[in-house]
């Protein structure tokens, strides 16, 4: 006569017939591959160094910049080409608290992150308002999304205008990030560094929260089955609102760093980026915040070391790494379907 499993006998069976997620490494080795081959390419260690640094900076403020529109669409399935007026937006609010900071005398390190933090209340505020009166309408529709969204963000470029003008305005590093420290001969300006170390904390605490908190957890439940939620007593409405004015803070953010690594503002700053913007997020895969992490490196790396190498392939350079990507994997480096 057949032994009857005991329940924690069953649940080690379940565990062992359930088959293990294993990590996909490879796009980390081709990050890793492409920084060791650029090394004979350049030649100079100095040069090599100096590159790579700018490169992974410029990586990092894209994915600030891009891990907003991630979250929306991948939790959402929004898809928001009015992305860079936030971006815009952020980064002309940088303008104005840094010269309330230099008519103050105040023109130090504390007045970049008070830049910054305005800049992300006043992108959250308008991404509430963007949300409300023109994403709501149009939810699950994706052809009047884009249709509806691009015309927000030609309305709002045009408002920024009237508000700043439409010439370009100086942005400045304050004086404590001004200059550089040398590392074997090669030199390394303080406000990259700066620039990646908020690039690193905004990966870390969005993968932190929404792999590892409750709150993350509401929100894909709420996207694989929103009436389920629902049902359990949970506002979804609101934690989708929250999303997307988490976003919308985060491209805020992402404007300011992009701004001050310019050194310039034009009301076209949004516009601009928005191609490097969904670059990144095809490259990615659509919806994924790790893919977005990798992808926004690997195109930041792209254009300095082709723009060094030879700058008339500079231009084109990150379309060519997204098609090659495509033909290699056509969802993207980290699918989220594959998670």
């Amino acid at each position: 006569m057949q032994e009857e499993l005991k329940p924690r006998d069953s649940v080690i069976a379940s565990d062992e017939a359930m088959p293990q997620l294993r990590f996909d490494a490879v796009p980390l080795m081709l990050l890793l591959g492409l920084v060791l081959l650029a090394i004979p390419a350049i030649g100079s260690t100095s040069s090599w160094i100096t590159l790579t640094v700018a490169g992974i900076t410029m990586g990092l403020i894209i994915f600030v910049i891009a891990s907003g529109l991630t979250l929306v669409f991948g939790l959402m399935d929004v898809l928001n080409f009015g992305h860079g007026v936030f971006i815009a937006l952020g980064a002309f609010v940088a303008t104005t608290v840094m010269s309330f900071a230099q008519a103050a005398a105040w023109d130090g390190f504390f007045s970049l992150l008070t830049a910054m933090l305005v800049a992300m209340l006043c992108a959250a505020a308008i991404g509430w308002l963007f949300e409300r009166l023109i994403v709501r309408p149009v939810y699950g529709l994706h052809l009047k999304q884009i249709l509806i969204t691009m015309g927000g963000m030609i309305i709002g470029e045009e408002l920024i205008k009237a508000i700043w003008g439409p010439l370009q305005i100086p942005l400045p590093l304050p004086e404590a990030l001004r200059g550089s420290w040398l590392l074997a001969d090669a030199a390394i300006e303080r406000y990259r560094i700066f620039a990646s170390l908020i690039g690193l904390l905004v990966f870390s605490g969005l993968a932190f929260t929404l792999s590892r908190t409750k709150l993350g957890l509401l929100i894909r439940a709420g996207v694989q089955d929103r009436s389920m939620v629902q049902a359990l007593g949970y506002r979804i409405d609101r934690l989708f609102v929250a999303v997307f004015v988490a976003g919308s803070a985060l491209a805020g953010l992402g404007g300011v760093l992009w701004g001050f690594y310019q050194q310039s503002v034009t009301a076209q700053i949004g516009a601009q980026v928005n191609v490097l913007i969904f670059i990144v997020i095809i490259i990615g895969g659509l919806g994924s915040t790790l893919g977005c992490f990798v992808g926004a490196l690997l195109v930041g790396l792209i254009a300095n070391y082709a723009g060094f190498l030879e700058p008339k392939i500079a231009l084109f350079s990150n379309i060519g790494l997204m098609v090659a990507v495509l033909l290699w994997r056509p969802q993207g480096l980290y699918p989220v379907s594959d998670r």
